[in-house]
């Protein structure tokens, strides 16, 4: 399990949480709702957090590739996709479930 302060994340963007060398996780803030991915676009690895988010799809910056931060899966290609993980709000945190890879 990850936690990451609720604060960290403005409304409309994210932050990136390092779990250990091989994994990332971009934490998103849609809406009040909290998202969070693997931090690898499926295309070329590049960094989600780092994209532009429109609503609740975020381009990648490299190549804008897009994935939907709700459920990991990329709109145009929904056999694309990246590991989602589930979110529970607690207090001032955000508790990030990490499932066995």
């Amino acid at each position: 399990m990850v936690v990451v302060k609720r604060a960290l994340i403005p409304e409309g963007g994210a932050t990136v949480v390092s779990v250990d060398s091989d994994l990332a996780i971009a934490v998103f803030r849609v809406g009040g709702a909290f998202y969070a991915i693997d931090n690898r676009c499926p295309h070329k690895g590049g960094p989600l957090g780092l994209g532009a988010l429109s609503g609740s799809v975020v381009s990648c910056p490299w190549h804008g590739f897009t994935v939907d931060v709700r459920t990991g899966v990329c709109p145009r290609n929904p056999v694309l996709k990246v590991r989602a993980f589930d979110v529970e709000e607690v207090g001032d945190d955000l508790r990030i479930a990490i499932d066995s890879r």
